[in-house]
């Protein structure tokens, strides 16, 4: 029992997934947030040009 409790507490393979998880989430949450402010930007430029023109 105790070889079986010291083999659970000493694998980090769990953890290590988890960790590269919460990474992976936190790079994706940036890129949305990027992609979002260059959108805005973008669909105001179109919407000045658009003015423009009429």
């Amino acid at each position: 029992m105790r070889a079986l409790l010291a083999r659970f507490l000493g694998d980090e393979v769990g953890a290590t997934a988890i960790e590269y998880a919460i990474i992976a989430g936190g790079i994706s949450i940036v890129i949305v947030a990027g992609v979002r402010g260059i959108g805005t930007s973008v669909s105001g430029q179109f919407n000045a040009v658009s003015s423009a023109f009429k």
